[in-house]
């Protein structure tokens, strides 16, 4: 008998691990699954029939939420109803906090026996750290992105948890460099890489201080080759500002074209974010930079970790320096970055202190040979469907 499997996606890149997640399911056992569910085009292409556009709950930040809280409400009500209407062998909740565990919470309180698994952890081990044992509630098991997280939930009194490995180490092939790539990294002008985020709201923030900065740079330290990846559905905004920017920089939009200015450069500019992960990945030394609204930026005080960067994270050591709110500014970012491009001795000491750290970042995120992130989510998923079927196995 097929087992039926429910996934609930919150945004693009919870749809891209859930349909590597039913990829890797059918795979494993073909035409031993169905699925329904939440999803966007990568679960669509996998063979989901998602209940509504994803793009009605891809909703991020406090305000944006609050904006749109009557609409995703109902969608919330519409998603754990048809869970409970299907009565699936378990759920499977993919990122976006905010709409999938008030998903989970309501299909608990009517399936208390269904297994429900939380694919990537909330920032638990950052901020609001209760979260963590107030999911043994309505969560069964969480599969964790970062090698760090099991620790936290274990010291947090948080559901079983285990790491299945980030989406990028299958793609730490194409981010290392090469030959040419390292003799690009050492040529002039320096190649510069300006990442200045994925969202309406980071683009907005960032981008007038990226401008400013790359000005800056370019007056301190000379000429530099800039390249800006701009994500598909933020091209035209991105573009309408670098138009006001003195220095221009290059636009690249594929993916191919991003992580080839990856291994090329000698420095990035990042805002918070996965891509700190592929420049580490990359070994580019950088700088990462980020600000949120007057609304959100009360909250600072209550997160618990030394750094919001995912490489520092990893490593247990704040290698890449952060300028956060009010240290987030074109004349403090110009600096930093240009020490990064320079050739002293002390510039030498910083930029060699990050290239040496970096290493360790995919030994920690490494997984055994041949295994991949999905094939282990996905053997989890089973293990978990199964013991509930067979509780005495």
């Amino acid at each position: 008998m097929k087992k039926r499997v429910f996934l609930v996606a919150g945004e693009t890149s919870g749809d891209q691990l859930g349909g590597a997640l039913m990829r890797a399911l059918q795979n494993s056992a073909p035409g031993g699954f169905e699925f329904s569910g939440v999803g966007g085009p990568a679960m669509t292409a996998a063979g989901l029939v998602s209940l509504f556009p994803l793009e009605e709950i891809a909703v991020n930040g406090i305000l944006p939420v609050l904006a749109r809280l009557p609409a995703l409400l109902r969608r919330i009500d519409q998603t754990a109803t048809a869970v409970v209407a299907a009565k699936p062998d378990a759920l499977v909740i993919i990122d976006s906090p905010d709409f999938t565990h008030r998903v989970a919470r309501r299909v608990r309180k009517l399936l208390p026996a269904m297994p429900i698994i939380d694919y990537v952890s909330p920032t638990v081990w950052a901020w609001r750290q209760g979260r963590a044992r107030q999911m043994c509630a309505y969560i069964d098991h969480v599969l964790a992105l970062l090698p760090f997280e099991p620790d936290a939930y274990r010291r947090l009194q948080g559901p079983p948890c285990s790491y299945v490995g980030h989406p990028l180490v299958e793609r730490a092939a194409e981010l290392k460099p090469g030959p040419e790539d390292l003799k690009r990294r050492a040529e002039e002008p320096p190649l510069v890489v300006l990442l200045p985020g994925s969202r309406h709201s980071e683009i907005a923030r960032l981008m007038p201080v990226f401008g400013a900065a790359l000005e800056r740079l370019v007056a301190q330290a000379g000429s530099v080759e800039a390249v800006l990846p701009a994500v598909p559905h933020l091209a035209q905004e991105i573009e309408n500002q670098i138009a006001q920017w003195p220095i221009k920089p290059r636009i690249v939009r594929t993916e191919a074209e991003k992580y080839a200015s990856f291994r090329r450069a000698r420095a990035a500019l990042a805002a918070s974010g996965t891509v700190t992960l592929e420049l580490a990945l990359a070994e580019v030394p950088q700088i990462v930079a980020y600000r949120v609204s007057p609304a959100e930026a009360w909250l600072r005080p209550f997160i618990k970790v030394p750094s919001i960067v995912l490489p520092n994270l990893i490593l247990a050591e704040n290698v890449v320096p952060e300028f956060l709110q009010e240290d987030c500014t074109p004349e403090k970012l110009a600096a930093a970055l240009a020490g990064l491009l320079a050739d002293g001795q002390e510039n030498r000491h910083e930029r060699q202190r990050q290239v040496a750290a970096f290493p360790g970042v995919a030994r920690r995120l490494l997984l055994a040979e041949g295994e991949t992130p999905s094939h282990r989510a996905a053997a989890l998923v089973g293990e978990i469907i199964a013991k509930r079927a067979n509780p005495l196995s």
